[in-house]
This record gives structure tokens, sequence and C-alpha cells, in this order.
């Protein structure tokens, strides 16, 4: 009977560890979407340094995560022997990657933003140190603990903040950092004149459109699989996810007026809201959730480019990472509730409090490093290279290889 339990025990942390491991990939195939989201946003002079600053950001963000961040986070080293490592199948390991993957899109929102006149290796360095101390310092304040945070809101509100799969532990973090970012970055060159608004439209629909669908299909591996294990996988994610989904697509049509940019990042602000509460609220109040966070991403974006010269964000990543991620922690507060259909086990002011402090941090340590990079090293590429458009100021090379 003994080797039967040992064999069942075997068998499920083997299954845990593959699904964690699937998890993580599903995770690691969204930045392809947060690439061709950028690819087909930004003008076709800036399309190679999209691709390759995704590319470029997940390895120094492995790095930083690996040597530094995870430390931070849960205080694990990994300088041991690789037997020690690789034990009970190696799911410690596992778990590092598909939390790499949460911790590596930080830089990715903030690209999105800083978008078309951006130097390269100073923004490397700054991903990375954000992604070495400002994202994990919060990420393990919340779900490991860390500082006594949440025993905080636990002893004052009566439950600690609950962020299941990081509507602001990843989402508002990124798109905060990226608000500081793209405040010292400044406008780009020819968007405003005279005061007024210059458009600079989409390169290519279709890639945009892409960029979503790829991030959408892998949202579900972001949302269902961070319950880690095949034990605690519940279904209520995933309708809840698919719902929050559905509400962001249909109020960005509406309140967007059709617009192809508007409908296509409307399902994402859906699934960065419901990120938080999504195994907690009835699928009506995912639903609801994510029409709003649709609705907030279109009223802001387009007071961003009326209302906000300074504020130039080339693919909105603030209203719909900063803004639907910091509604998404206050959202599972409120359809959280058993009174409204939810789950229980949160508070109105613990989700609060906690997602307030998150945009804090976020907005301080981004401005921190930020601020120091430039003026260490600048930010920002000179008027001519800006014109003549990162591919060939930084790369030497256009999209179709003899720009």
């Amino acid at each position: 009977m003994e080797d039967i339990n040992n064999a069942v025990q075997s068998l499920m942390q083997g299954a845990d560890t593959l699904f964690i491991l699937l998890g993580a990939i599903m995770v690691l195939a969204m930045h392809a979407g947060f690439a061709f989201l950028e690819v087909g946003t930004v003008r076709h002079k800036n399309q190679v340094n999209a691709l390759v600053k995704i590319m470029t950001d997940f390895g120094v963000s492995t790095l930083a995560y690996f040597f530094v961040g995870y430390k931070v986070a849960y205080g694990i080293d990994f300088m041991v022997g690789a037997q020690e490592l690789g034990g009970k199948n190696g799911y410690d390991l596992v778990k590092f990657f598909f939390l790499l993957t949460f911790a590596a899109a930080i830089p990715a929102i903030i690209s999105g933003g800083v978008a078309e006149r951006a130097k390269f290796y100073p923004m490397l360095i700054a991903a990375s140190l954000c992604v070495a101390l400002v994202y994990p310092l919060f990420e393990g304040m919340i779900w490991n603990g860390n500082y006594g945070f949440q025993e905080f809101l636990s002893q004052s509100f009566g439950a600690e903040f609950h962020d299941f799969a990081g509507s602001v532990v990843v989402h508002a973090v990124g798109g905060w950092i990226a608000f500081a970012a793209i405040y010292l970055l400044g406008t780009r060159n020819g968007r405003y004149r005279n005061g007024r608004l210059v458009a600079f439209a989409p390169s290519n629909i279709p890639f945009l459109a892409l960029g979503a669908w790829i991030l959408t299909v892998g949202w579900f591996g972001f949302n269902v699989m961070s319950a880690q294990t095949l034990e605690s996988v519940s279904g209520l994610v995933a309708v809840n996810s698919l719902m929050a989904m559905v509400g962001g697509i249909v109020s960005s049509m509406l309140v967007g007026r059709k617009d192809p940019g508007f409908i296509h990042n409307g399902p994402l602000a859906g699934l960065v809201a419901v990120c938080a509460g999504s195994d907690l609220m009835h699928p009506v109040g995912a639903l609801i959730t994510g029409a709003i966070a649709g609705a907030l991403f279109v009223y802001l974006f387009e007071m961003l480019q009326k209302k906000m010269p300074k504020l130039d964000d080339v693919l909105g990543v603030w209203p719909l990472h900063g803004i639907c991620g910091l509604w998404g922690g206050i959202a599972a507060g409120i359809f959280g509730l058993t009174s409204f259909g939810g789950v229980g086990g949160v508070t109105f002011m613990s989700q609060l409090v906690g997602s307030v402090t998150g945009v804090a941090i976020a907005l301080i340590g981004g401005f921190i490093v930020y601020g120091v990079v430039r003026a260490v090293a600048g930010l920002r590429l000179s008027a001519e290279e800006e014109f003549e458009g990162a591919d060939l100021a930084i790369h030497k090379i256009g999209a179709n290889g003899a720009d």
C-alpha cells in the first residue's frame, strides 16, 4: 500500500509540474502578442525595434529575476547544486519559470508606451532594474506575505489583499511604471503642432489584431494556471476570464465607435481587470468588470490624446494596464463579495488599500529608476534618429530588409 501511495504521490507531483510548465509556455507565448500588438501600432520605421525590444527585454528580465528579483520576492537562491534544484520533478524550478513570465511582462508593458523614441541600452538597463527590484518588492508583499503588509490588512480590514492572477501585482504595477517612463521620456516629435494633435495611424491593423489574439488566448494560461496545481484548477476562473473578455469587447465596440484599435484592445482591458478576482466573482460580475474596463480604456486613451499632451503613450499601456489593473483590484472587493454573488473572503477596503499601495510603489519606483537612468545615460533618441526611425537608427535595417 505504501508503494501505491508513493507512486500516486509521484504521479501527482509530475502532473503538477507539467501543468505549471504548460502555463509558463502559454504566458511565454503571450510575449509574441506584446510584440505584434506593438508592431502593428507603431509606424513602419519602428517595427523592427518593437520586435527586438520584446525579445531582448525578456532576456535581461530572466537574468534580473533569476539572480535578484526572485530572491527579493520569495527569498529563494538558485546558487545550490543542480541535484537539489531538480528535486520533486523540478516543480520549484518550473514555478520560477511560470512566475518569470509574469515578471517579464513588466518591460513588455512599458515597451508599448515608450515606443518610437527611446534609446536601446538605457531602456534595457531600466527594465532590468524594475524586474530585479521594483516589481518583486510588491510581488513579495502580496504573494509571499513579506514585510507584514498582508497581516496589517487582515487585522485592519478583515481580509488580506486578494490578487489571484495579477491585476495589480503585474498589470497595474507595469502600467504605472510605464506612466513614469513615458512622462520622463517626453512626447514624440511632430505629435503636436500649434497645440493640435497630429494622429499617427497604426502601420498594420492585421499585425495589431494578431497580437491581440495571441494575448487573449494566452491569457487563459495566465489566469487559469495561476492555480499552480491540478488540484486547485477552477472552472470559475476560466468562465470569468471569458465573460470579462467579452464584456471588454462589447463595451469597446460601443464606446469606441467600431474602431479596430479599440476593439482589439477591449478584450485585453477586460482580462487585465478580471485577473484579481477571477476566482471569486460570479460570471455576471466578471462581465460587468470587463465591460467597465473596456469603456475605461477607450475614454482614457482618447483623453490622453486630447488633453494630456505631455503623456505620449503610444499603445495606451497606462489606461490598459495601469488603470484597468487598478480597477480590477478594486472590483475584486466589490464583485467578490457574497452580497454581489461572489465567493467572499475579501473586503472592499483591503482591496482599495492594496491596489493603491501597488500603484504608489510602481510610480515611485518607476520615477526613481527611469530618472536615474535618464540622468546617467539619457533615455531618448536624438531628433535626427527619431525622424529616421528606430529601425535604421538603432538596428541598421528596416522591416523589409532593404528599407
